[in-house]
């Protein structure tokens, strides 16, 4: 695959290694259940090269807590690019003590194995899409209704509605889990590598690829498409191989991830929003220090909103450089086709949940504030 770098964007270094085993701390240091050997398969993936490359260093690190978190994409994302900013933030502003450790691009699992390893505290931290969230606190999925927001503007402002986070998360604590704070995912447009899609009877039988999201799945499926969940990491190579027709994500996972090079069409449609979010096992988060949590807080908020600026600032120069590339781009389908043709969604989800409507009720009345 075709690694990219977007011009705005100037990477950070790579974090230096600091810290052997935990064990060879001091008494007072403490070891999340993460770093322990033995606890699982994610573990002990990684733990000969991380041992390796950390020999020798433990004598002058003065870091006593590491964070092992993980996500699904790859280093050229921009998601990724702002976790790099919050991991050397946090140890900036703690001295040291706290190293946050990366493990991009499925690493440690797919997404949905990651959220399994928080649930038993095997894994720390990750960045957990809406629609693995949804296993966990189901009202969540509400922000994934097809076409319920216009714009990043009204997605955000619900979000950042205090009242209304609180009750889309509600749930997590049921199952070890602590959201840090909403970061971001984006607008998701189809692609494909059959057929230009203009209309929703465009979508009928393709083999689309979607990640494990039931809304998603919902959403496909009454477009007439034929989906299946399917790791994001392998994704590329399936399309490639013709496994799938096509698949369907924001502009900035299409970019960073080269689609262009094996889905020849791409649909503007915003058919679905959706945050991916920092969450913890709150296994981990308990055995932090107040003062800790306070700095790894404020900074999830902080570099949240510099990835959701980001993703949003840098979409028409992704664009414009996926079509410079090849990619044929229609801006202009027949949008209320496609709304008319997903209202089965909205009663479906009515009927399976009881909070549904006035839970949207008051989504629409903040997002009627933030009118294009």
């Amino acid at each position: 695959m075709k690694q990219k770098k977007f011009a705005r964007v100037i990477r950070m270094a790579v974090l230096p290694v600091l810290i052997t085993a935990l064990t060879g701390c001091s008494g007072n240091n403490t070891e999340l259940p993460a770093d322990t050997a033995s606890q699982s398969g994610a573990s002990e993936a990684v733990q000969e090269s991380a041992a390796s490359s950390e020999a020798g260093t433990a004598a002058e690190s003065n870091t006593e807590y590491i964070i092992r978190l993980g996500h699904s994409d790859t280093e050229d994302n921009l998601l990724h690019i702002s976790l790099t900013h919050y991991a050397e933030w946090v140890k900036e502003q703690t001295d040291g003590r706290v190293l946050v450790r990366l493990y991009p691009n499925e690493e440690l699992g797919d997404n949905t194995e990651m959220a399994q390893q928080l649930v038993t505290g095997e894994l720390d931290a990750m960045m957990m899409p809406q629609g693995v969230e949804a296993t966990y606190a189901p009202k969540i999925a509400t922000l994934g209704l097809p076409f319920l927001f216009s714009s990043y503007e009204q997605a955000w402002a619900v979000m950042d509605d205090q009242e209304v986070a609180e009750g889309l998360t509600e749930g997590l604590d049921d199952y070890n889990l602590v959201q840090l704070a909403f970061w971001e995912n984006g607008m998701r447009q189809i692609t494909n590598s059959a057929r230009e899609v203009n209309t929703p009877e465009d979508m009928a039988g393709l083999r689309m690829r979607i990640p494990d999201d039931s809304m998603t799945a919902s959403i496909m499926k009454a477009l007439g498409a034929a989906p299946t969940t399917f790791s994001w990491s392998r994704t590329y190579e399936a399309l490639k191989q013709g496994t799938f027709d096509g698949q369907e994500n924001p502009i900035a996972n299409i970019y960073a991830n080269s689609i262009q090079d094996v889905n020849k069409y791409m649909t503007i449609t915003n058919h679905k929003y959706e945050s991916k979010n920092l969450v913890f096992s709150s296994g981990a988060w308990n055995k932090l220090p107040k003062d800790i949590q306070a700095v790894l807080q404020e900074g999830a908020k902080t570099f949240g909103q510099e990835h959701r600026e980001a993703v949003a600032s840098a979409q028409d120069e992704q664009l414009k450089e996926l079509k410079d590339a090849g990619m044929i781009v229609n801006e202009t389908p027949e949008i209320d086709a496609f709304k008319e043709a997903t209202r089965s969604v909205y009663t479906n989800f009515e009927l399976q949940n009881e909070w549904t409507v006035d839970l949207v009720a008051k989504i629409r009345a903040i997002t009627a504030q933030k009118e294009n």
